[in-house]
């Protein structure tokens, strides 16, 4: 979690994590007010009915987990992107061991010591992932277990050493 890479894997780790989420530069950068366009279902198409009125007031997201409420604005769109990498990476491992996983995590980017509790319980392997940067708070919570392998963002200490049981929000 240093400013600067202390070595060289240190430093491919840190831009492995700019390039991913590079997408949410724009998204934080973004103005946050109502927008005029209409919702819009599957594939961009309109969501309305021909004839249908938009709401007046704007729609309201989702109440946020409680991990997304407690990331910031980058953080919480940085998950969506590391979220999406990992799972289409481990969806592809068959009988997803702690070995496996880890290797599929490494050739993701994903350094050995920001990967933590590895554990095998049964036929899937939990694990979690320490995305701290610059003050950040992300980490990721993850599920290998092929077809229903699954990720979601966790909230780790602003500061300190990364441990499992001190996450204090997490959804696996």
């Amino acid at each position: 979690m240093s400013a600067t890479p202390s070595t060289p894997e240190q430093a491919a780790f840190a831009a492995m994590l700019d390039k991913v989420a590079q997408p949410c530069s724009s998204a934080v950068e973004a103005p946050s007010g109502p927008t005029d366009k209409r919702p819009t279902g599957p594939e961009g198409k309109q969501s309305l009915a021909p004839g249908e009125t938009p709401p007046a007031e704007p729609i309201e997201p989702g109440a946020p987990t409680e991990a997304g409420a407690q990331l910031s604005e980058r953080d919480q769109c940085a998950s969506v992107q590391h979220e999406q990498r990992i799972i289409q990476a481990l969806q592809a491992v068959s009988e997803p061991t702690p070995a496996k996983v880890r290797k599929s995590l490494n050739g993701l980017g994903y350094i050995d010591e920001r990967i933590h509790g590895l554990k095998q319980d049964g036929k899937t392997t939990r694990f979690y992932l320490d995305l701290r940067e610059e003050r950040g708070r992300l980490c990721e919570a993850g599920v290998a277990a092929g077809e229903v392998t699954d990720v979601t963002p966790c909230v780790a200490p602003a500061a300190g050493s990364f441990a499992v049981e001190k996450s204090l929000s997490d959804g696996v």
